[in-house]
């Protein structure tokens, strides 16, 4: 997916967010933004968003001296997902339909987003996607390539949320391969952070080898790229993935909640909306 002009605000809008957790020094803040500002003219609209958003990130750490701005709201997010497993585990199990009941609250754990949100509400995330309909719903070709599948590539997305994911990967019966970020970037999920959810006893953990807050293809290591070139069912969580693979020509199914009004307008969606969307299934 392209960036957009309207894009270019909320760029700023991340730098000043990040910095404020990183650092209480406004010159450094300052500075920040004013590298970012000299920068913009380099930034094409052609790229994917999540390809500035490594560079914002970068520039946060290196002005800021903060490797990790937030790790401890990962942390924390963490922690309150797994405070909600147990119950969550219990709806799940007493539905209608499994499956589907586990996918809509990854979905909604997806809403667990520092570079969209300052805050969230993941309680009433959850209630909205149990009750709400999608607006894209490819649930039967998810349900067919699950049937046919030997493994799961499973691109996660971001910290807390991966507790969300640990349901569904539990509900799917199938060895999946769990994918985090190489270094921290926002909230997205290390493989740090994917132990402290569970991940590691329902899956195995890898590293994409990207640094970016998406799967950019040519910032990741060559191992995740052989892994997607022969994956037969690849599930990619969130936005910042959705902004750099959906343009790509792999067979994906995207689970997302629409967060922000350009990625709604590129799906046909309408902000707020839950999506279970695949791409070149060939079902």
């Amino acid at each position: 997916m392209k960036s957009y002009l309207e894009c270019i605000p909320c760029f700023f809008e991340q730098a000043l967010r990040a910095g404020r957790i990183a650092t209480d020094d406004e010159q450094a803040l300052k500075r920040l933004l004013d590298e970012l500002g000299k920068k913009l003219h380099q930034i094409s609209l052609d790229s994917t968003p999540p390809e500035t958003g490594r560079l914002i990130y970068r520039m946060v750490r290196e002005i800021t001296g903060n490797p990790d701005p937030y790790r401890d709201l990962k942390r924390q997010s963490t922690r309150e997902a797994l405070a909600l497993y147990p119950s969550l585990k219990k709806t799940i199990e007493k539905s209608d339909d499994s499956l589907l009941t586990a996918i809509r609250i990854a979905i909604a754990g997806n809403v667990i987003d520092f570079g969209v949100n300052a805050s969230f509400d993941i309680e009433t995330s959850i209630a909205e996607a149990l009750a709400g309909d999608f607006a894209i719903c490819d649930y039967s070709a998810f349900e067919t390539r699950l049937a046919e599948t030997e493994e799961i590539l499973y691109i996660g997305d971001n910290a807390g949320e991966t507790v969300f994911d640990r349901l569904l990967i539990e509900q799917m019966k199938k060895p999946v391969i769990y994918v985090v970020r190489e270094e921290p970037v926002i909230n997205d999920a290390t493989i740090e952070d994917a132990i402290q959810a569970g991940i590691d006893q329902v899956a195995t953990i890898v590293s994409s080898g990207t640094d970016a807050p998406g799967t950019i293809l040519h910032t990741c290591n060559s191992e995740f790229r052989e892994m997607l070139d022969h994956s037969a069912f690849t599930i990619s969580k969130g936005q910042g993935n959705y902004e750099a693979l959906s343009n790509e020509n792999y067979s994906i199914f995207f689970l997302l909640k629409a967060k922000c009004g350009i990625i709604a307008n590129d799906l046909g969606v309408t902000q707020g909306d839950i999506v279970l969307k695949g791409i070149n299934t060939g079902i």
